[in-house]
């Protein structure tokens, strides 16, 4: 089966998420930067999870840096990092998610409160990788302005290459987003972007900031990008998660490689 992953995304770009025959044994990993990054994409995933997909999911970091001082009185990096853990964990609780299949990295950051490139990261992400054995790995694009992102993205890259793991990874567009290529799209309507607006307003902490940073809402700010590249791809749904595909392994020796993403 892995070695035929690649035959699972042949035909005309962008394909369509629900019109795949994607196999219930296929493995899933999702690649969290931070809390809140499995809830950017849940509409695919919940696609999966009702199809009989095994889905783990690691949430690379705390994300301290991304809670206002204060916020439900947390003012220190470690309550800051359990608020967003437990708003994570209520969010896949409310996604149906078993709480075994989540689980938190932790991996070290710098003074500037963003992820490392360091062996110990890369060992911590190698060993949680290795251990799932996915076909199919989602994580944010590497081209993006988010640090975590594109940091995360390099430890997953590496892994890939010195374990010569074979999978597919699907990079999802984020606010954040620079360019990327929109090889496959799982287009949604209003009912679907309520249920995904419950699961992101589990992350209070991030709402929060964002009502008062950007003067709108977290939901408001990943649905308005599902909005937008909805339209743009003319999908014909008022909402679209977007994925680009990147091939590793099997697939590549076979001569069908994936583009890397823009450093």
């Amino acid at each position: 089966m892995r070695a035929e992953l690649h035959n699972l995304f042949r035909g005309p770009r962008p394909l369509r998420f629900q019109k795949l025959h994607i196999p219930p044994e296929l493995r899933v990993a999702v690649l969290a930067p931070h809390p809140d990054d499995f809830d950017a994409i849940a509409v695919t995933l919940r696609f999966l999870h009702d199809n009989g997909n095994r889905i783990d999911v690691a949430v690379a970091t705390g994300g301290a840096s991304g809670v206002e001082d204060g916020f439900r009185g947390a003012t220190t990096d470690a309550a800051k990092v359990a608020l967003r853990e437990e708003e994570q964990r209520a969010s896949c609780r409310l996604f149906g998610l078993p709480d075994e299949r989540l689980v938190f990295l932790r991996l070290a950051e710098g003074t500037d409160g963003h992820t490392l490139v360091n062996e110990e990261n890369f060992q911590a992400v190698r060993a949680w990788l290795v251990a799932q054995q996915p076909d199919l790995v989602f994580l944010p694009h590497g081209n993006d302005t988010n640090a975590d992102h594109r940091r995360c993205y390099d430890l997953f890259r590496r892994t890939t290459f010195e374990e010569k793991l074979t999978l597919v990874a699907c990079l999802n567009r984020d606010p954040k987003t620079i360019a990327m290529r929109d090889d496959l799209i799982t287009p949604f309507g209003t009912a679907d972007a309520a249920w995904k607006a419950r699961l992101l307003l589990c992350h209070q902490s991030q709402h929060q900031r964002n009502l008062h940073t950007r003067g709108h809402g977290f939901d408001d700010r990943i649905l308005n990008v599902n909005r937008r590249f909805a339209a743009v791809l003319r999908c014909g749904a008022e909402f679209a998660e977007s994925f680009e595909l990147e091939s590793f392994g099997a697939a590549i020796a076979r001569g069908k490689p994936g583009s890397r993403p823009a450093d």
